[in-house]
């Protein structure tokens, strides 16, 4: 068909006069009666099992089996004699004819459009062109629409409204269904990864009276009972490592959402979803392990194959991942061992000769960090664990055993993303306190999202934690690699947007 020839995109539809027309058509049911809108319909198949089951149909087949079918209409075709009919799995077929169907159930198509939401009962059979269709002899009224689906060929064209009116995404677009049952799918293979391991699933408080566990800025909020802010939670660590210490479980973990008062853009969103979790008994080279090993299982799971598309790459995440760590790979990609520079002053020099600017008191573990972020990670396309990263920016994590500058951490990268962060655990009091010292220091030198002294942590490490693994990963942006999504909007079902002027 060439371009003249082929059907041209349907006018857009007046609003008003679509509604008045639906409008008119469920006074028309409630005049005769009908309860547009009933408690209950009782369905004999979902329609992909009822697609499954009478698979083996030949094309003109018709059977004498009765079934009752529900969804959404999509389409309606000569006048209803055709219906498209969808429900979350599924699709098929509703085919009405006075033939066939009772004059009551001709009649009530004319109070049907694109967008209700029927029940319809009848008999099963394939059409010689191959269709799996349902012979109509009742329809049910379960939901009339009073607002217009966007059209076929005009479909959602503003982005925005796909992720204001997430509903109206879902309706449309398969794509969108299809992503966020994946992301359904993947945190369902955590849990069941993480069960089996033997670790125990907790839960921890949203509001903090002392914001900790990450550097972040918070979301401050009011309790006005007790007359006291709170913090929205950037992280959940200093709970979970409280329920080691009490001895809980020797593994315990949480998925939930963290809040963090900073920028969005397309990895970024304000709240998003996490799993920590807490190991006695373990190391950071245990949690490379742990976590290399559940992305993996992951990545199977999902696309049956370790090697997945993303963008124009293709992500390998087959083992064993790449393990250097952070000051390895700034000289790689500088010609400069940063470990030579003993104060802040020289390390932020040499950064000024590279171009990298730094925030006037930035310690030195702060500037290798800025070098790191822009001369090492735009090149982490393939999975690799960055390991053993400055004391200065790590106050939650062991001393390194072979270097006291530096922790025992690692920070799992994949298509230049962050999506772990993991350490040996800090369980020596003294230095813990000594570490939250610095934080306020730096909080009370105007960084906000330097951490606060937490008392009651610091005596919980007192009472004892065993030497201690933890870990966090962001299932948001593993959602994105395993769907190839470019938006984490994308995989998130209502995304934070600002708010519509009235």
């Amino acid at each position: 068909m060439s371009a003249k020839q082929a059907k041209a995109p349907e006018a857009p539809q007046d609003m008003n006069a679509v509604r008045a027309s639906k409008e008119r058509k469920l006074q028309e049911l409630l005049d005769a009666g009908v309860d547009p809108y009933p408690h209950i319909f009782k369905r004999s198949h979902k329609l992909a099992p009822l697609a499954e089951k009478y698979a083996h149909l030949k094309d003109g087949d018709v059977t004498t089996d009765e079934v009752a079918v529900a969804g959404r209409i999509m389409a309606l075709r000569n006048n209803g004699m055709f219906i498209d009919l969808r429900d979350p799995n599924g699709k098929i077929q509703l085919f009405s004819h006075k033939d066939n169907t009772p004059e009551a159930a001709l009649k009530q198509l004319e109070t049907m459009d694109i967008g209700d939401i029927v029940g319809a009962k009848g008999i099963i059979r394939r059409t010689p062109r191959g269709e799996l269709t349902v012979n109509v002899k009742e329809f049910t009224m379960l939901s009339k629409s009073l607002l217009p689906l966007p059209e076929k060929y005009h479909g959602l064209t503003d982005i925005e409204q796909r992720y204001r009116q997430r509903y109206l995404d879902l309706i449309m677009n398969e794509d969108s269904r299809v992503v966020l049952r994946t992301r359904s799918k993947i945190i369902t293979g955590i849990r069941k990864y993480m069960d089996a391991m033997g670790a125990v699933e907790v839960e921890t408080p949203i509001l903090h009276a002392i914001m900790g566990g990450a550097s972040a800025k918070p979301f401050i909020t009011h309790h006005n009972t007790l007359d006291t802010n709170f913090y929205l939670r950037v992280a959940p660590e200093l709970y979970l490592k409280r329920l080691i210490v009490g001895g809980l479980a020797d593994s315990v973990y949480e998925i939930g959402r963290l809040f963090r008062n900073e920028g969005i853009s397309p990895k970024h969103n304000p709240e998003f979803t996490t799993i920590e979790g807490y190991h006695a008994y373990m190391d950071y080279n245990d949690m490379m392990d742990l976590v290399e090993n559940l992305v993996q299982t992951l990545v199977q799971d999902v696309h049956g194959t370790l090697k997945i598309p993303y963008g124009d790459y293709e992500i390998d995440f087959s083992g064993p991942w790449q393990r250097k760590s952070m000051l390895q790979l700034v000289a790689e990609a500088t010609k400069i061992d940063f470990l030579h520079f003993e104060t802040a002053d020289k390390a932020r020099k040499v950064a000024d000769d590279l171009g990298i600017s730094t925030p006037p008191g930035a310690n030195w573990g702060q500037i290798v960090e800025a070098v790191f972020a822009e001369q090492v990670e735009p090149t982490l396309i393939q999975p690799i664990h960055v390991t053993d990263h400055p004391m200065d920016i790590s106050p939650l994590a062991k001393s390194h055993r072979s270097n006291p500058r530096l922790v025992e951490r690692f920070e799992s990268f994949v298509n230049t993303w962050e999506i772990a962060n993991a350490f040996s655990e800090l369980n020596d009091p003294k230095e813990q306190r000594r570490r939250f010292e610095m934080q306020v220091a730096a909080r009370e030198a105007g960084d906000e999202e330097a951490q606060m002294l937490d008392e009651d942590f610091v005596a919980a490490l007192e009472y004892g934690l065993p030497p201690t693994g933890g870990w966090g990963l962001g299932i948001d942006r593993l959602c994105m690699l395993l769907t190839n999504s470019s938006n984490i909007r994308d995989v998130i079902c209502f995304p934070t947007l600002k708010p519509k002027k009235a």
